[in-house]
């Protein structure tokens, strides 16, 4: 039968058309890409993609398309995907499954004809690892030609779809695949979740957005002429549609068809009556046949419509033919079952359908999948059951079912879809008999150490495996936190608490209490310390459980992160007993951990911490739980850096991101343990190194947790190149993004921050911030953070001793770093360097520092074979040498300082040391050469002037511009040009810097001497 009204020209979308060839070319040489089509419904999307994936399979490219679901989705994580990967295993076959080698157990969730899923625990980590070992097959396909993966309608996607689709656009590199995906923008109302999604997306560089915009009079012009067969198509009729369609694609095709039918002047306004047109022309049997359709979804499989109908096959197949005759329906590229032309056309007929006829159609359908459930894919048997008995409006069918698909979509790591459908248990638990709750649900499924809440299971009861409500809200709130539904998972805690007696049932309202702990303190609010003490309050006198032993360890392990105490070891002693006790192994591995962090922090036992933290992490090796291990790893890497010990720090680091990466885990963890490795490389002077391991990770993964370290290592790669406006963008971010409370990543940031204010020439700036970090508790088992930050606090002060507006606070301010300091136990050699290198900026500061206080800190830093901070105490001690007339022992320690800045490519500190040995008249060659080198006078290393030389003198006093001329007789104006000359000469920003340079390069030791300071 021949079909009409589908323009047989492809019109207009010459620019879209352009930028998809120009995407497809640049996929092809191993750059992915992504498109993002959008646009109204019936605007051209569809046919845009086909003309485009016909176009790409003519250049050799291999084309697959998957399509979200609109009925039935809800709870059906991955259809798209599922379905793109079908057909590309339809079409390439052995090609797919050598791609696939290796991963199949894995890649059978989405596809499978791959074999068996494999038994790993169905967590937040299992999917983790389905999302790497898909974005792997997709980069084989793509290794050798170009593949194009295309996703249809966006708008009705699934979360974990989304997911999926976006950790792909983030993580393929070095391939050739170009993702096409489509979606109606008029769907998008301000609370829809494709708009963060599309918002994430936008932001990369390698994702293009497209917006399809309505045709005008001329591409309607020619829409028509191609669907009525004319050169040119009347004008009036032209105009007429022009204007009720306003552009739509869609429909003009619409209108056209009334027109070629004799009906166009018979047509209301309503989109509804527009939309319906088509489907009142056909006969009654052919009508019946696609409201029928209209209830299966926006794709219904044959052999399902057929057993629904139970009508004569050459009844079914004419009433078939005559719908996609008429472009109502069309047959899917597999030939299994049938698509609506448009979805506003499926959405138009069951809008129409009587409230009753619907409800009957609908069981229909869920009454034949039950009998026959072959008839639907395996993989979307439980939604599609659910839905049906939903639409059907029977809660005593739909909500067994919907808790069944709740399983299912959990054992799939389809989190949000598993919570989609236990929200709808909860909407229709009230709504069923006490028979139905009794004896048709499923036992309760899963929960971590939730103790399901039917009946006591120390008694015998043969009701002990009911699921109760309580028992749904547990899994809800499971599915919330998994999915990162956090707002939604604390309100469905608080719904669980409310059903339970604290009194009853104490452990039920504790691992409530300790899961809304998390929640808050993943959100960074408040109250998860407080739900933390109830929860502890409930467990304290109970016999052992998992949840007391788990009450315990995250007791424990918050204390660890904000304020560890003699408390919190008690704490994690005793969850690791209980633990132990009941048989909860990753509990009981995880209080270790926290409790070998704990020895370090509050016993100072450097040596015991180690030894815990490492048999722990050996503990969760046998255990063979990924999550854990990589905790325990990443744990021991920071622990090790913090002694001094960056080259262990390194290895265990790349221990843990290469584990990390072939277990799923990399978007979980990698962040941090690249912020690890990054540090530790950056300790050892292998500065390049570094920055290439953050670009790689950049490049291959999305921050997601820490960003707050991986932006303040930026920031600090950054500063050692003198790059101080990228450094302070990425404080800005860090601090943006910081976790208010843990002192690991506040400390450093702080110290960032101290540094860029003292650079930037703002002393009192950097003050206030160093002394803000200071009023705050919770310093304990932080030495390799803390005392960084003191010392730069004290570098402050002293390059700034003599500044006039820095004066007045300058006792309060050395008093506070000294009681800072003094509350710090160093526990390794580095710490004890760091100590002395104090001492000896707090000596400086006050001006009592000498060559033997320099001497001691350079002695107690060479021991720990790191290049920083024993360039700066060997930059301070050369000064200090010169200064006492031992030219020769200072311009050795000044070329030790300049050999470590250059291993480390520390450029600023590198200047430093460079204009020091200029202003003294040093050499940084051999030592021979050293004396035929006259020093020069202050200021005669910037070339200036003296008159320019008088100026700075008074203006590094503070003085304006005003008091500059009247003191050297010269008139204001004047004074102006020469502060703007000075500030180009010595490259600095404003007065203030410039000032702070002169202080702090010692340009006028006179001022200095006569101020007293």
């Amino acid at each position: 039968m021949q079909q009409t009204s589908v323009s047989p020209v492809f019109v207009g979308r010459g620019s879209e058309i352009t930028e998809l060839t120009d995407a497809l070319r640049r996929a092809g040489t191993g750059s992915p890409q992504a498109i993002l089509i959008g646009g109204e419904a019936g605007v051209g999307k569809t046919r845009l993609l086909e003309e485009f994936l016909e176009r790409a399979a003519a250049r050799g490219a291999v084309t697959s398309l998957g399509s979200c679901l609109e009925v039935g989705a809800e709870g059906l994580p991955y259809a798209p995907l599922a379905a793109a990967l079908r057909r590309l295993h339809r079409s390439l076959g052995p090609e797919l499954e050598a791609a696939a080698a290796g991963s199949e157990s894995h890649l059978a969730l989405l596809l499978s004809e791959l074999g068996e899923v494999d038994g790993e625990p169905n967590d937040e980590y299992s999917r983790a690892r389905l999302f790497e070992h898909t974005a792997r097959l997709f980069e084989r396909l793509g290794a050798e030609r170009t593949l194009v993966l295309a996703v249809e309608d966006l708008h009705w996607s699934d979360r974990s779809t989304r997911e999926l689709l976006a950790f792909l656009v983030r993580t393929l590199h070095r391939s050739r695949v170009l993702l096409v995906a489509t979606y109606r923008t008029d769907d998008l109302h301000r609370r829809h979740p494709l708009r963060p999604f599309l918002a994430e997306l936008e932001r990369l560089r390698t994702v293009q957005r497209l917006e399809l915009a309505r045709f005008d009079r001329r591409e309607v012009a020619a829409q028509l002429a191609g669907i009525l067969g004319t050169t040119v198509p009347d004008r009036q009729l032209v105009d007429r549609i022009h204007r009720r369609s306003e552009g739509n694609p869609f429909f003009v095709e619409e209108l056209a068809t009334a027109f070629e039918d004799g009906c166009g002047a018979g047509l209301t306004d309503s989109l509804r009556d527009i939309l319906l047109v088509r489907v009142e022309g056909l006969d009654e049997e052919a009508q019946r046949v696609v409201r029928i359709a209209a209830e299966g979804g926006s794709h219904v499989e044959h052999a399902l419509l057929a057993a629904v109908l139970d009508d004569d096959e050459e009844a079914l197949i004419e009433a078939l033919r005559a719908a996609v005759g008429a472009n109502i329906l069309r047959p899917d590229s597999e030939g299994e079952g049938y698509r609506f032309r448009h979805a506003l056309v499926r959405e138009a007929v069951s809008d129409d359908l009587l409230p009753g006829e619907r409800h009957r159609i609908n069981r229909k359908f869920a009454l034949v999948v039950e009998a026959q459930p072959q008839l639907v894919p395996g993989d979307a048997l439980a939604a599609r059951l659910a839905n049906y008995w939903y639409h059907a409006h029977d809660p005593a069918r739909a909500l067994p079912t919907a808790l069944d698909a709740a399983r299912a979509a959990r054992r799939r790591n389809a989190f949000a879809e598993q919570l989609g459908m236990l929200e709808r248990a909860l909407e229709l638990w009230d709504m069923v008999s006490e028979e139905v709750l009794a004896h048709t649900l499923r036992p309760y499924d899963w929960a971590e150490t939730y103790p399901p809440g039917s009946c006591d299971h120390s008694a015998a009861d043969e009701d002990c495996d009911r699921i109760q409500l309580v028992d749904v809200l547990a899994e809800a709130v499971v599915a919330a936190r998994r999915c990162g539904d956090r707002e939604r998972g604390l309100s469905l805690a608080k719904r669980g608490l409310r059903l339970v007696d604290e009194a009853e049932h104490p452990v039920r309202a504790a691992w409530f209490r300790i899961n809304r702990a998390r929640m808050l303190g993943s959100l960074r609010r408040s109250g998860d310390e407080e739900e933390i003490a109830n929860a502890l309050r409930l467990v304290e006198h109970l016999p052992p459980t998992a949840v007391q032993a788990e009450v315990l360890a995250l007791g424990a392990g918050t204390a660890m992160l904000k304020k560890p105490t003699a408390e919190a070891i008690e704490l994690a002693e005793r969850a690791i007993r209980i633990a132990e006790e009941v048989g909860a192994h990753s509990v009981e591995v995880h209080a270790r951990m926290t409790l070998g962090g704990l020895r370090y922090d509050v016993q100072g036992d450097a040596e015991g911490g180690l030894a815990e933290l490492a048999g722990a992490v050996e503990r969760a090796r046998r255990l063979g739980v990924p999550d854990l291990l990589l905790r325990g790893i990443n744990n021991l890497a920071s622990m090790q850096r913090g002694l001094g010990h960056p080259e262990d720090a390194v290895r265990l680091a790349r221990e843990g991101l290469e584990f990390a990466d072939g277990n799923g885990l990399l978007r979980n963890i990698g962040a941090i343990l690249t912020g690890n490795l990054v540090e530790a490389l950056t300790d050892l002077g292998r500065v390049r190194e570094a920055a290439e391991v953050l670009a790689g990770y950049e490049a291959a993964s999305p921050t997601g947790t820490h960003a707050e370290f991986l932006d303040r290592m930026r920031g600090e790669l950054a500063l050692l190149k003198g790059d101080l406006a990228t450094a302070g963008t990425m404080l800005a971010q860090a601090r943006a993004a910081n976790r208010v409370g843990q002192v690991q990543h506040s400390v450093p940031i702080s110290r960032l921050a101290v540094r860029l204010a003292a650079l930037g020439g703002r002393p009192l700036e950097a003050r206030a911030e160093a002394l803000a970090v200071l009023e705050e508790d919770g310093r304990l088992g932080h030495e390799s953070d803390v005392y960084p930050l003191l010392a730069e606090a004290a570098t402050v002060e002293a390059d700034s001793r003599g500044l006039p507006q820095a004066g007045a606070g300058r006792p309060g301010a050395l008093a506070a770093i000294a009681a800072a300091a003094a509350e710090l136990r160093p526990r390794a050699p580095l710490h004890h360097g760091w100590a002395r290198l104090l001492e000896a900026e707090l000596a400086r500061a006050e001006g009592a520092d000498t060559p033997e206080v320099w001497a001691a800190a350079v002695e107690a830093l060479r021991p720990t074979g790191l290049p920083y901070p024993l360039a700066q105490a060997l930059l301070r001690a050369g000064e200090a040498e010169v200064q006492a007339g031992r030219r020769e022992a200072g311009a050795e320690l000044l070329r030790e300082a300049a050999e470590l800045a250059a291993v480390r490519d520390d450029r600023l500190l590198g200047g430093q040391i460079a204009a020091l040995a200029e202003r003294a008249g040093l050499s940084l060659a051999p030592a021979e050469r050293s004396a035929a080198v006259p020093a020069q006078a202050a200021g005669d290393s910037f070339n200036l002037t003296p008159r320019e030389r008088d100026v700075l003198r008074l203006l590094a006093r503070g003085w304006t511009n005003r008091q500059i001329a009247e003191e050297l007789y010269i008139s204001p104006k004047t004074a102006s040009v020469h502060v703007s000359n000075i500030l180009g000469k010595l490259a600095v920003g404003g007065r203030g810097e410039a000032a702070a340079l002169a202080h702090r390069l010692r340009l006028f030791p006179d001022d200095l001497a006569s101020s007293g300071r």
